[in-house]
C-alpha cells in the first residue's frame, strides 16, 4: 500500500518486530530527500503486505516508506529495489503512480533496504463489487481502471529503461512451470481439477507471444481512487511487476466476472447493467480498443490460467497453515480457495475450450 485513505486512518503503532532506528532514517532523508525536515512520526499501515509499509509524518508533509522485512529472506523475495525502479521509470508515462524520492540499499541505515515515496491521498476500495458506490460511479471507475491497465500495457518499456526488467517471450510456459512447481511443493490434498489443468495448460498456450510491462496483481484494491471523484489516481503494490504477457493482467483483472460472491468477491450472474458495471465482453472490448488489438483469440485460456495461478497461490497459503507457519489470521479461508478456483478454471476449459 502506498497511500493513506482520507476516510480511514488505516495505520497502527509500528509492530515490535518491524521497528527501526528512526533517527537514522531522518539522517538519510535529510541527505537524500529534497525539502525534508524532521522530526518524523512513524506509523505502520495495517494489512498483509509482504514488505512492511509505513506512514512517515513530518511537520511539512507526509511520506510513505516501504522496506524489506527483517530476518532471513529468499534471495529474490521482497525486491523493494525492483518496485522502486519500475515506479520511478513510469514517472511521466501516463500511468498514475506515486512520486519516488529515494532508495536505500545499505542495510546499515535501518537494517534492511527501503525506499521513500509520495503519500497519495485518496480512497482504497477493496471490493470489486463497490457496494457503497452508485451505478454511475461504478461505471466511471471501471472505465478508469480499464484505461489505466491499457496505458500500462502500451508503455514502451525499452524507452523508459526497463528493457532488462524481465525475460521477454515464452511467458506462459515459464509461468505454468513455476506455479506447478510451487503447487506440488505445498500440496495438502488431491484436487483433480488442478491435475487436469497441469496437464492441459502447457499443451494449449496461444501463439500470441507479445511482451509488455505487467503489474502482476492488477485489481481495484491495488489502486488509489480520487478522494471525491470516480477515477484512479495511483496504482500500488508493484512487487510482482515484470516483463510478461499483457493478457495475464487483463484476465486476472476480469476474474470477478467468473466467480461467485463467496469466491474472491466475484459477481458472476449479477445484473451488471443495473449495477452500472460493464459486461466482461464490453470491458475486454474497451481494453482492446485502447491497446489497438483487433480482438483476443482463446481469451478463456487466459482466464483459466489466472484462476490456476491463484489456486496455486492459495495452495501455498494452505500449505503454511498445515505446517503451522502461516502468519495471516485469514490464511485458512484464503487457502481454502484452492479447490473452488481450480474447479472453476477447469469448468471454463471444458465449456469454452474443449478440454
Amino acid at each position: 500500500m502506498t497511500s493513506l485513505p482520507d476516510h480511514t486512518v488505516a495505520t497502527e503503532p509500528v509492530l515490535e518486530s518491524h521497528r527501526f532506528d528512526v533517527a537514522a532514517l531522518e539522517r538519510f532523508m535529510a541527505q537524500h530527500v529534497a525539502g525534508f525536515a524532521p522530526p518524523v512520526d512513524v506509523r505502520q499501515f495495517m494489512g498483509g503486505q509482504s514488505n512492511p509499509t509505513y506512514l512517515l509524518r513530518t511537520p511539512g508533509r507526509d511520506y510513505v516508506m516501504r522496506r524489506k522485512p527483517p530476518g532471513k529472506l529468499l534471495p529474490s523475495a521482497h525486491a523493494v529495489d525492483r518496485e522502486y525502479r519500475v515506479i520511478t521509470a513510469l514517472q511521466g508515462s501516463g500511468v498514475p503512480i506515486p512520486e519516488t524520492y529515494a532508495l536505500c540499499v545499505d542495510d546499515a541505515v535501518i537494517g534492511t533496504w527501503f525506499y521513500v515515496m509520495e503519500c497519495v491521498r485518496g480512497r482504497v476500495i477493496t471490493d470489486p463489487r463497490m457496494p457503497e458506490q452508485s451505478p454511475a460511479e461504478r461505471a466511471a471507475l471501471y472505465d478508469s481502471m480499464n484505461a489505466v491497465l491499457a496505458r500500462l500495457h502500451t508503455v514502451d518499456h525499452r524507452a523508459v529503461g526497463l528493457e532488462d526488467f524481465g525475460r521477454p517471450g515464452n511467458y506462459y510456459a515459464r509461468q505454468i512451470h513455476r506455479w506447478v512447481t510451487q503447487y506440488k511443493a505445498s500440496e495438502t490434498e488431491h484436487i483433480e481439477a488442478m491435475e487436469r489443468l497441469i496437464k492441459w495448460l502447457p499443451e494449449h498456450i496461444p501463439a500470441d507471444d507479445v511482451t509488455t510491462l505487467v503489474h502482476g496483481d492488477f485489481r481495484l484494491g491495488n489502486t488509489i481512487v480520487h478522494p471525491t471523484e470516480p477515477r484512479i489516481i495511483a496504482v500500488l503494490d508493484w512487487e510482482l511487476s515484470t516483463l510478461g504477457h499483457p493478457l495475464a493482467d487483463l484476465a486476472y483483472n476480469c476474474m470477478p466476472y467468473r466467480l461467485s460472491g463467496e469466491t474472491m468477491e466475484g459477481f458472476e450472474g449479477a445484473d451488471l447493467a443495473a449495477l452500472g458495471m460493464p459486461s466482461e465482453d464490453d470491458y475486454v472490448a474497451a481494453y482492446c480498443r485502447r491497446t489497438g488489438r483487433a480482438g483476443i483469440e482463446q481469451y478463456d485460456f487466459y482466464v483459466a490460467f489466472a484462476m490456476f495461478r491463484l489456486s496455486a497461490i492459495a495452495q501455498g497459503i494452505m500449505g503454511r497453515v498445515v505446517s503451522g507457519t502461516a502468519n495471516d489470521p485469514h490464511a485458512r479461508s484464503r487457502g481454502s480457495r484452492a479447490r473452488p478456483l481450480a474447479e472453476r478454471a477447469w469448468a471454463i476449459v471444458e465449456q469454452k475450450l474443449g478440454g
